[in-house]
């Protein structure tokens, strides 16, 4: 980096949050890159402070007073789904960015869905600008208005002070053209600190990418401070374009597609599948999808023949009663349908699962037990009731809620509202359920191996011992559950 007039940033740190810390999957912030792409394409000279792989906030003085930027853009990456639960300590690392810009003499702006919901906290604590909704707009706008000495209150989706008030102009309209955006900055990361951490802890390299933005359905449980309702698409091979730019310059061996649903819109699958293999863009890949979408269409066939590899679906609960109150629009058959044609294909399956949800008793976490064992997939991600901000979710609870308003870290898995059972018992389940899937799946594969020991592999003798060891520790995490398990109001 030789000189910059805007150095962008962004508040998720690695090294504060254990769980993910372990797991060890860093991806670069990809939002943030998507912005410092429009600045680079408004004359301005972009550079970046990657917090993703840093030690610490005080990491960005040196780097600040090297390139002497007039602009500090923090920019949280809108598609890593961390950021939208708005973790406290990552709060922190914002304001700690915010304040060092100031103090350095920079003006800062400041873009991500907590800012969204907090922006007056964010402005008293060194942003000069937040900007709202979809952020490449206003930040592209207001980036003009700054440069040309503009009012940066003509420009819309920005909160600012305005004397001795706070100002928030209309919002921003969102991008439709998805085609029409600039590609990712992707120069400005130092792609050998990701190689090194992928290729040192799972042997391989993976980079994230995008293909949509938004979701129109209506889970009312999930935050959409960024996009709302809205929802737009790339073209196929304006996604293939990407995919071969990566294969060229940064090599990766696997994609991971974070689109908050895969290939909604009615026949993109089927040509994205086409596009990759008439133009030998085949490239492994794990990608985000909802169970009854699976089974429309022949959806799993255009997956399975595009190179995906591994699908999560956000199962959250084998109770239908459950689903129907999340007003999730599915339904258990559908998640074990869809899990049957995953396997079939050689699709690897993830579950994101949900405990805790007003109204869940223990039949209805036995029901999803019930679905773990049934459909049996690869992984699991298991979470507690989460109430964000402008969810009809929080909503419905918001009087409920003691001081504590969001997780500090993502392993915090702290139920902020009164429950069926104390906030204990869903981490004791939580502990259990991931022990119970590596049971049932060691018993599976011992199962195979018995009736065909010629097949045996490292990978399956290793599934066999690492099921025989969660057996022997089940029983504690079996009792401290039980101990918990009186609903609360008895």
């Amino acid at each position: 980096m030789n000189g910059a007039d805007i150095l962008f940033t962004h508040s998720y740190f690695l090294r504060f949050d254990p769980k993910e810390l372990r797991a060890m999957t860093p991806y670069p912030p990809l939002g943030t890159l998507y912005a410092a792409s429009i600045a680079r394409g408004l004359g301005y000279r972009p550079s970046l402070f990657d917090s993703m792989l840093a030690e610490g906030e005080a990491e960005i003085t040196p780097v600040i007073r090297r390139l002497r930027p007039r602009i500090v853009a923090i920019y949280d990456d809108d598609f890593n789904y961390l950021t939208k639960m708005c973790l406290t300590r990552m709060r922190e690392a914002a304001f700690a960015l915010a304040g060092i810009a100031r103090g350095e003499g920079c003006t800062v702006i400041v873009h991500g869905s907590d800012a969204a919901d907090r922006a007056e906290e964010y402005i008293a604590r060194g942003a000069d600008y937040v900007l709202c909704g979809e952020g490449e707009g206003p930040l592209g706008d207001l980036l003009v208005a700054l440069r040309d000495g503009g009012d940066p209150f003509a420009v819309r989706g920005v909160v600012a002070r305005d004397g001795l008030t706070l100002r928030r102009t209309l919002p921003h309209a969102s991008v439709r053209d998805l085609d029409a955006l600039p590609m990712p900055a992707w120069d400005l990361i130092d792609a050998s600190r990701y190689r090194d951490a992928w290729v040192n802890r799972h042997g391989h390299f993976s980079l994230n990418m995008v293909t949509t933005r938004g979701c129109p359905f209506h889970c009312n449980w999930c935050a959409k401070p960024i996009y709302g309702q809205a929802y737009a698409s790339r073209s196929p091979a304006n996604v293939v374009d990407e995919m071969i730019h990566l294969r060229h310059t940064l090599h990766p061996d696997h994609l991971w597609f974070c689109d908050d649903i895969f290939g909604l819109k009615p026949g993109w699958l089927g040509e994205f599948a086409a596009e990759v293999n008439r133009r030998g863009a085949h490239t492994p890949f794990k990608c985000l999808a909802r169970v009854d979408l699976l089974l429309k269409d022949n959806a799993v066939d255009h997956l399975a023949a595009a190179g995906c590899t591994s699908v999560w679906v956000g199962a959250e609960s084998g109770s239908q009663k459950i689903l129907d109150a999340m007003e999730k629009g599915t339904t258990v058959g559908q998640i074990h349908e869809a899990s049957r044609l995953l396997r079939a294909k050689g699709i690897r399956t993830g579950f994101f699962l949900q405990f805790g949800y007003p109204g869940e008793t223990r039949a209805d976490i036995d029901r999803t037990l019930a679905m773990v064992r049934d459909c049996l997939p690869d992984d699991i991600g298991i979470s507690v009731s989460y109430p964000l901000p402008g969810t009809p979710f929080y909503e419905s609870v918001r009087r409920s809620l003691g001081g504590k308003k969001n997780w500090r870290v993502s392993e915090d898995l702290d139920l902020m509202f009164p429950g069926e059972f104390h906030p204990d018992f869903y981490r004791a389940l939580h502990a259990l359920t991931h022990k119970r899937l590596r049971v049932w799946q060691g018993v599976k594969e011992a199962r195979a191996l018995a009736a065909a020991p010629w097949t045996a592999s490292g990978a399956k003798l290793r599934r066999v011992a690492g099921g025989a060891y969660h057996v022997l520790t089940l029983p504690y995490y079996r009792r401290k559950m039980h101990a918990l398990e009186k609903p609360l109001q008895a």
